[in-house]
């Protein structure tokens, strides 16, 4: 079912008022949000940048980076948990060709999240990429273990960042593998230990000789050779992210202080709300989460853009310079 923009916004509010009753409890218990997140799945929220042409909403990225910030202000390890599964879209539009994209496009649809296996712990250099695919069999096998997997408890489906193995494969060949995770090989971990988010499930994904299909095979350009927005755009949902964090810490502020603190002597009022200092204090802050929320929305008309000319084969420089200062 594709759900017009406008009433996303207005169930990412209401869910996300929904999330922030039991955020903190969940979150100092380590409680991972399965039915949370399942309930996001049948928001429709999930499909929201899925193309028109593949029966989705196709939401601009003012309303993404909105969508965010009403699901961190109410839970931000949901809104955390669903990030990567954001830009796994954007990557199937890139890299995908018509067939996958109306499969996967379809299992998103349906509620699927398709979660990010990218980040290893070897390696010389951060993003050293060791996890190999290679040919088998008339099709491939997927060796490697990934760390960092944000959403990875939650997930159906991970796309596998990998190097490409085979006679056609240059030294840089690089390769997504998108595979479910309940195939034969897939083991997930649940050992994240975070100080922060700790109910993001950002676990540890091992892959023992998965078997993927050339349809769940996504050939990448080598690295540095196709300037896209990806980069731009996963920063844009860090800083939505952090942007409903600011928010929700402003509203528990106001909240303490009118309905819990006490007024000292000294301020000469009835109500700890009233005193001037308490106000400034709360003021303030204020200021910076709305001047945060404002910048967000400055870089999301920004991206925009610069995104749909990438998406379109027709990339424009100046713009993703712009699109990426903006978003820092």
């Amino acid at each position: 079912m594709t759900h017009p923009a406008s009433d996303l916004v207005e169930t990412a509010r209401a869910l996300g008022a929904r999330l922030a009753a039991s955020a903190a409890a969940r979150d100092a218990a380590r409680q991972l949000p399965h039915e949370e997140m399942r309930a996001l799945a049948a928001s429709g929220i999930l499909a929201a940048r899925v193309p028109r042409a593949a029966g989705g909403p196709e939401v601009d990225l003012p309303t993404l980076a909105a969508l965010f910030v009403h699901i961190a202000q109410g839970d931000p390890n949901i809104a955390q948990a669903m990030q990567p599964h954001a830009c796994g879209i954007e990557k199937i539009k890139l890299y995908g060709d018509a067939r996958q994209q109306q499969f996967f496009f379809g299992l998103v649809r349906d509620g699927a999240l398709i979660t990010n296996a990218s980040a290893e712990r070897s390696g010389r250099v951060v993003g050293d990429i060791h996890t190999v695919l290679e040919p088998a069999d008339g099709a491939w096998r997927l060796h490697g273990t990934k760390h960092y997997c944000t959403g990875s408890l939650f997930a159906s489906h991970f796309y596998v960042l990998s190097t490409r193995r085979g006679p056609d494969a240059g030294e840089r060949a690089r390769s997504l593998a998108i595979v479910p995770r309940e195939r034969a090989g897939v083991d997930v971990s649940d050992d994240w230990d975070g100080m922060g988010q700790r109910t993001t499930a950002s676990g540890t994904v091992r892959f023992d000789g998965v078997a993927v299909q050339d349809a769940e095979h996504l050939p990448l350009p080598d690295a540095g050779t196709r300037r896209t927005h990806e980069g731009a755009y996963a920063q844009l949902l860090h800083a939505a992210v952090g942007g409903g964090i600011a928010l929700a810490a402003l509203d528990d502020a106001a909240a303490y202080g009118r309905d819990h603190a006490r007024a000292v002597p000294e301020a000469r009022v009835a109500r700890a709300s009233d005193d001037p200092y308490v106000q400034q204090s709360v003021g303030q802050m204020a200021v910076l989460a709305h001047g945060a929320q404002a910048l967000l929305e400055r870089a999301a008309r920004i991206l925009e853009p610069a995104a749909a000319a990438v998406l379109a084969g027709k990339p424009d420089e100046r713009q993703l310079g712009l699109a990426s200062v903006a978003v820092a």
